[in-house]
């Protein structure tokens, strides 16, 4: 072999192999949300009630079933005189609807008033990468950065461009997405801050 060959050789290897460790690294540095499908965009729509939402149930004219109710596991509601509602998955005007029906069936009343008001939303879980992990109360308009605000922020290991939303679909199955900092949440949403990968 020419002597002149050998150096353009070795120089092939040596761009080979860099081209494969700048890959591996690249590879080594992808976020572990990169595989995960992106976060469904939602249109606005009006707020569904599910478990662990804590109600307030005011009926006009009588004070004795006006009260302050939680949505159950199951995605009942108790009411006084008036028994078990299924309200997960429906609006809080749906709901009204379907109490005032109850009381007509039950004859508590010929043509019941009822609100329904959200007094404490479900909570939003931050787990990973954050100073405090935990769950915070779900406020209207909360973006992954404002959940991880109120954990403390971002530790110092942390992914901070794409993290992991669980989210409970209709079906009633959990399905993990990639979400970015400004995603909006949901109540109940679990929020994952992953590890950088060094």
């Amino acid at each position: 072999m020419p002597a002149t060959t050998l150096p353009l050789l070795a120089r092939r290897r040596i761009a080979s192999l860099a081209t494969l460790s700048v890959a591996a690294w690249l590879v080594g540095c992808a976020s572990p949300a990169a595989n995960l499908p992106p976060l469904p965009s939602e249109a606005p729509g009006p707020y569904r009630l599910g478990a662990g939402d804590q109600l307030r149930v005011s009926v006009f004219n009588d004070p004795r079933l006006t009260g302050e109710f939680r949505v159950t596991d199951t995605g009942n509601v108790a009411l006084p005189l008036v028994g078990s509602i299924a309200v997960a998955g429906r609006t809080a005007q749906e709901s009204e609807r379907l109490v005032e029906r109850a009381m007509r069936d039950k004859s508590l009343f010929n043509d019941p008033s009822v609100a329904i008001e959200v007094l404490e939303y479900r909570p939003v879980f931050v787990l990973g990468m954050v100073e405090r992990g935990g769950q915070t109360p779900y406020r209207p308009g909360m973006t992954v950065l404002s959940a991880v605000a109120v954990m403390g922020g971002f530790n110092y290991r942390a992914v901070t461009d794409e993290v992991g939303i669980t989210r409970i679909g209709e079906n009633g199955r959990a399905v993990e997405y990639r979400g970015e900092r400004l995603s909006l949440l949901q109540p109940g949403d679990v929020v994952t801050v992953y590890e950088r990968r060094l």
